[in-house]
């Protein structure tokens, strides 16, 4: 897998799908606020679109969004109950008393309960980033969690290559949290600037995960 070739591309798929596209990149800023919008959106760069699809039929980017959206949401359902174990059985534990043993109790909960949210995350994150493309191409509920189809998808990839594929991106993402940290200390044309640059980032971030989920042989 080229992972600079697959930044590069990504980065020139972004930069056509709004460079001297005035009106369409307003729209997707108007998207990112009302956020299924760009979601919708996102999904058709999901599908495999190139070049990046104009921004049109409103309606349609708004329920693909909302559906997307509910995938993601059943995928945190299993971080949403081991917050609620752990991280409400240690105030549970406070609350019965401040005494040492109950400080101790609830402070060990509450590391144990962070370690497995963060595996647990880790691991549904992997399986979710190709969930919710399998989901964008077969547009079925049931084919988002398909486990085994999407295990097999990403054995396809290498579970090597794609770790490493989410790492490079995790790198450019921190990148990223530097420049929008500089830019919201500047007044008014800072927080601008941002407004504009989300959705070119979010079209960058679902191009690269689509080239690496085309990495693999497997169907969609």
């Amino acid at each position: 897998m080229d992972y600079g070739s697959m930044l590069g591309s990504s980065f020139e798929y972004a930069k056509e799908a709004v460079w001297g596209k005035w009106m369409k990149w307003i729209f997707l800023v108007i998207s990112t606020i009302i956020f299924p919008l760009i979601v919708g959106y996102i999904m058709e760069i999901y599908r495999g679109k190139s070049p990046a699809p104009d921004f049109e039929d409103w309606l349609k980017l708004f329920i693909d969004g909302i559906k997307l959206l509910i995938v993601q949401i059943i995928y945190s359902i299993p971080l949403i109950i081991v917050m609620m174990i752990f991280f409400g059985g240690s105030f549970a534990l406070l609350a019965g008393g401040g005494s040492d043993a109950a400080i101790a109790a609830a402070a060990g909960t509450m590391i144990l309960g962070t370690l497995i949210l963060i595996v647990l995350a880790f691991i549904i994150g992997l399986i979710a980033a190709f969930g919710v493309i399998r989901f964008a191409r077969t547009d079925s509920f049931g084919e988002a969690f398909n486990i085994s189809a999407i295990l097999a998808h990403i054995g396809a990839v290498g579970w090597g290559s794609y770790i490493i594929a989410l790492i490079v991106l995790w790198v450019v993402a921190v990148v990223f949290g530097v420049v929008i940290t500089i830019l919201m200390a500047i007044p008014v044309i800072g927080w601008i600037i941002i407004f504009f640059i989300e959705p070119v980032v979010a079209i960058f971030v679902a191009r690269y995960m689509t080239q690496i989920y085309e990495s693999a042989a497997a169907p969609a």
